[in-house]
This record gives structure tokens, sequence and C-alpha cells, in this order.
């Protein structure tokens, strides 16, 4: 795990030399162990490295054996032995034990479609150097993993490319200026995070995830196309021939994946642990991975007020497997001491994320350097309500587009009218969006995860529409689109997969994490388990509860108690801490709208959300996520 930088395409080495080294600075959190730089002509890399596998022989960046080229990586590939052996058995040498030194050679042999052969979570820089003998300009392959679990950021500037794992280090590269993008602001305002391929700062993208840009190492470079080599819906599509499934022998197959996916989840020459909650997903993992690990390490954040707190089934679930278990107590006291440091290691704004900044702190606490998290189980096994609500939504979509607008506006009009308070419910408010313009975003879903409706979104906006063509736009498009072609749980695990899970939970795991130089991984984002579950008819996966594929096949592993327990979710006490240890640090944040937002936001509109949050008029996520923006705002832009 490292983070990664660089600048493609300088005249200048020196220069792009000491670019590189700021942004390094700036990302010592990512890779305290280890640095290294690489200048050839038009390309200067960087990484820091926090040394998982092959700790002493891991340095990079890592050259191929006559160093034509060079690779600077963050991630891990866990089939990396697999294809060392492939890669041996063709005549290819190998220097060290890592799985960086594989993407060089998997390069030789399969050009920029080596990332087909890759199983894992990555984000790299390959470029081709002055020693290569190929004809033309030497290349550079930049590429992101096929569902996005590690991030990668690029701007051009000046005719450069210049790409790092942060977006905060790429400010600190002192070549981009610090202002708003006033268009991924409004996504942001939307649903509480910035949508693909978007950034809250102006001319900085991220690369989309199953995506690579391949381009040459010199000449002035005014655009790129990422180009995609995997995406959701196409892998979810069923293959030519398959056989049809029964459930029991889908669960069998399955758990047969997951063991495997956990089992290379669990490599490293560093202690592992398993972020442990109450539910399902946690404990299957703690279960499978004590099968092939001895005394594994677990860890739970607690909070003081008990109806939160998982701490007593977590308590029993790392008694009945036997794991050495670390509880750590997070009190809004705690939380308000250390709010600067917990926003402040966001990379991007969100609502979310603040629970695994804490929850990182606890793994590092307990001296663990990797665990493993059971993000993406909701998305693939159905974990969410919007695999039902979603059809409702549908539903409500399909009248609607029957009705002129006016007799659509009249008639909620008429609904608030009479049902009065009821109709300042989120779910209310989002289907009440969904009915007045069931166009505006391209799939009814999209109304299932609004944070701010549209009409709310106008109202915090200084004279913005909401119309103008956006790449954000684009991106949800495009995921509706593919979903179409998908039966309609599927569609959902899609559409949850595209924009929630990477745009929040993936982008907040990762920032918040590598705050404290802790590598999180996800197991049930293993492509193939992936592919595999997409690839099931959505009867299979959907019968009677939530998840019930996942519990078919780890049934005997788990207690029962955590099969039976109601749904919880890991959510931080954020509605008692605003009212209490919070309110007044919340308070002073909202009278005071940092200047960049105060150009485009209305202050008054902002302020009210404040208001009706303190009279129960809405939720406190609208609140966080406002208060997050400002502090944000404040830390990196400038107007």
């Amino acid at each position: 795990m490292c983070g990664i930088c660089g600048v493609i395409g300088s005249t200048e080495p020196e220069p792009a030399q000491n670019v590189v080294r700021q942004m390094l600075g700036q990302m010592h959190h990512r890779g305290p162990d280890d640095e290294g730089i690489y200048v050839d002509g038009s390309v200067a890399l960087g990484m820091r490295r926090l040394s998982i596998i092959d700790v002493g022989g891991g340095h990079q960046p890592v050259f191929n054996e006559d160093r034509t080229l060079v690779v600077v990586f963050n991630g891990e590939i866990y089939n990396f032995q697999e294809l060392r052996a492939t890669l041996e058995s063709r005549g290819h040498h190998f220097q060290t034990n890592s799985d960086t030194e594989v993407i060089v050679y998997a390069y030789e042999e399969w050009g920029e479609d080596c990332v087909d052969h890759f199983e894992g979570m990555f984000a790299f820089a390959l470029a081709e150097t002055s020693k290569s003998t190929r004809r033309g300009n030497p290349r550079v392959l930049l590429a992101r993993d096929r569902l996005g679990i590690k991030p990668f950021y690029y701007a051009l500037v000046d005719g450069n490319l210049i790409f790092a794992s942060e977006v905060r280090s790429l400010l600190s590269s002192g070549q981009i200026e610090p202002r708003l993008s006033q268009t991924a602001l409004r996504s942001y305002l939307l649903f509480g995070s910035v949508v693909e391929p978007m950034t809250l700062v102006e001319g900085v993208y991220s690369l989309p995830p199953g995506h690579r840009i391949t381009l040459s190492a010199s000449g002035r470079h005014t655009s790129v196309r990422p180009e995609p080599y995997w995406d959701f819906a196409s892998a979810a599509c069923p293959q030519p021939n398959a056989r049809v499934q029964e459930r029991c022998s889908a669960s069998g197959f399955l758990r047969s994946l997951l063991e495997e996916a956990v089992e290379s989840h669990l490599i490293a020459d560093v202690p592992v642990g398993v972020f442990l909650s109450s539910g399902i997903d946690s404990t299957a993992l703690v279960a499978l991975a004590t099968q092939k690990k001895a005394a594994l390490n677990t860890v739970t954040v607690v909070f003081p007020e008990q109806e939160y707190s998982e701490a007593a089934m977590a308590r029993r679930t790392a008694r009945h497997f036997g794991t050495n278990h670390q509880e750590f107590v997070l009190t809004g006291d705690d939380m308000l001491s250390r709010l600067t440091e917990a926003v402040g290691a966001l990379d991007q704004p969100s609502m979310d994320g603040v629970n695994t900044y804490f929850v990182s702190w606890a793994a590092r606490q307990a001296g663990l350097k990797v665990a493993l998290s059971g993000l993406g189980s909701d998305e693939i096994f159905g974990g969410y309500s919007t695999f039902r609500s979603t059809p409702d939504a549908q539903s409500v979509a399909s009248l609607a587009q029957t009705m002129p607008g006016g007799v659509r506006s009249t008639l909620v009009f008429a609904a608030e009218k009479t049902l009065g308070r009821f109709h300042r419910s989120d779910a209310h408010r989002k289907m009440a969006a969904l009915w007045r313009d069931p166009n505006f975003l391209p799939h009814p879903y999209f109304y299932t995860r609004l944070l701010f409706t549209p009409t709310q979104v106008l109202g915090l906006l200084k004279g913005n529409g909401l119309d103008s063509p956006e790449p954000w736009r684009d991106w949800l498009e495009e995921t509706a689109r593919g979903s179409k072609q998908l039966d309609d749980f599927t569609a959902v695990s899609c559409l949850e997969s595209r924009s929630y899970m990477v745009d929040t939970l993936l982008r907040d795991t990762d920032s918040m994490s590598m705050a404290h130089s802790i590598e999180v991984r996800v197991p049930f984002l293993d492509h193939a388990l992936v592919e595999y579950v997409a690839r099931l008819p959505g009867s299979i996966k959907r019968n009677g509860r939530p998840k019930s594929l996942l519990i078919d096949a780890v049934a005997d592993l788990i207690p029962a108690e955590v099969i039976s327990q109601k749904k919880r979710t890991f959510t931080l006490p954020w509605e008692h801490w605003l009212r209490n240890a919070l309110m007044k640090e919340v308070a002073a944040e909202f009278r005071d709208i940092a200047l960049p937002l105060r150009e485009c936001l209305n202050a008054r509109t902002v302020g009210r959300v404040w208001t009706d949050f303190l009279e129960g008029k809405t939720s406190w996520s609208r609140v966080w996520s406002l208060f997050v923006l400002n502090r944000w705002a404040r830390r990196h832009l400038v107007s």
C-alpha cells in the first residue's frame, strides 16, 4: 500500500522532480516506511510506501530486468504468486518477492491488457523508459482497479499530466489553483459526496473505476481520454450457454469463492486483523479468516450510548471464534477533541467517513497494519433498503411520466397540505422530488440516495442551475444505461457499486484508513466473487430477507444470534452528539461560511438547515454534510 504521484510530459526534469517531492511530502501518512523517486526525460514518478509484502525487498519504483519499464504502484495484487509462476514459465526473471514486480512483467507479456490479469485493488503508473527500444515515443500506462477500491486523481497543467493518490497531494504540488468546482459542488449537495469523475477542485479529475489511460511520455498533453477495460453491467451479464444454477449449488460455490477471497486477502508479512461489528458481514469474515489464520486480531469501536453500541455481540463473536479482541470506547467529548483531525483526514468532503477514521485509529492502536472490512457485501448481496425501495421508485416514476408537470406539482402541493408534518420525512421528500421531475436524474434509484432534493439544492445555491451538461451526470447516465440490461436486483447492485459505494464508502475508507497508515482490504469486492454473484439470477439472490444468499453460504459458521438479529449499520451517535458535545462547534461553523462557498451558497438557506435540525425537521446527515463541506473548503480552497 502506498501513495503514488508523478508528472508526465515535462521538458524540465529538475522542476518536475521538485513537484514530485512536494506531493510526496503531503503523503507521508500513506507510506511512512519508504520513499522512492524516478526521473527520466519527460517522466517523473514518486511513491511513499507502507510495507506490507516483501517488507525488506519491495522498494519502489520497481523495474523490469533490463530497466526498460518502471512502475509505481498503490494497492495489492492478490494473485501475484500465481502470476509470477506463469511469467517465470515464460522466461521472465524476478528480482524481488513483491507483488509490484509482476506488473512490469505482465506489461511485457500482455501490454496494456495486463490489467485484465490482476486480481486485487490497484492504482499504478507504468512508464517505458528511455532505454526502451520500442519505436516512437515511450508510453505511459495509468490504471485503476475494476471497482475503484484505490484512488487515482489527475490534472492537466501547461501540457503536463500530473497525478497522485490524493487530491490534497495534487494541491500541494503548487501547480494547481485551489478553486472550487461548482459543477462538483452540485453533485455533493445532491448526494453528500462528489460523484465520479469529478473532485471538488476545478480541473482535477478522478480516473474512474475500471479505466486506464495510455499516453505518450513526452509532448504536450491537452486532453486525455480514460478508456474502460471493465464495467459492472457488462461483467454481470450471464455468459453464453451458462448452466442455470439452483440456489443450493450457488451458495455452495459462493462459499468456495468466499474462502478463496479471504485467504488471499490475509496474505501479508505484517499483523492482520478484522474490523468486527455485530453484523453478518464482519462476522462472516472472522469465521472464514479463523479457518486460515490462528490468533486472528479483531477490533471494535464502542459507544457509551447503548442504542448505538455493538460491543456485546461483537464481544460474544470474538469469544466464539477465539480472536485477540480489543475494544476502544469513543465518546462525544472524544469526538469533539479530535474533530479537527478527523475531518481534516478527508481527502474530499463527505457526509460519511468519520466512523472509518476512528475504527482505523483503533486498529492502529491494536498494533495492526492491515485490516479486513465487510465493505461491499451490502451492494453485492442486497443488504440495503434501496433493493426494496428502488422498484417502488420506478413505479412512481412510470406513473409520473404519464402526467403533465403542472398536474404533478398540484398533487404534491395538495398532499403536503393534507399530510402536514409527515411531508417532512426523508422518504416523502425523495419520492416527492421524483414525482415532480422523474427525468431530472437518469434512474429512479438515484432519488433514493438523495441528501438534498433538487429543489432544496436550488435553494442552497446562488442562481446556479442544475440542468447543464456535467461529467458527473454523464457517469450516472452511463451507469443507468448499463443497469437496464440487468434484472431488478442486479441493477441495484450495479447502481450502488458505481455511485454510493465508490463515491462515498471506498473513497472515505481509503483516505481515513491511510491517515493512520492502515491498509484496509475488502474481500467481498474480490472481482471474481463480484462477477459470479452478479451473474446469478435475481431470484436466487432474493429469498425473503436481505443478503439471504450470503447467509446460506456461511450459516454453518456463524452464531445463530448474528443471523437472527435485526439489521444494524455502524453509525456514530450523530443525532445525540450534534445536540450535545458538538453543538457549539457546529453552530459556529454555520455562522461563518468559508469564502469560496460564500460566493455560491445562500448563507441564509444554509443556516436554515441547522435551525431545522434543532427543531426536528431534518436529519443530522444534512447538517453534518454542510459542516464538513465548510471545514474542507476553508482548509483547502481559496476564492
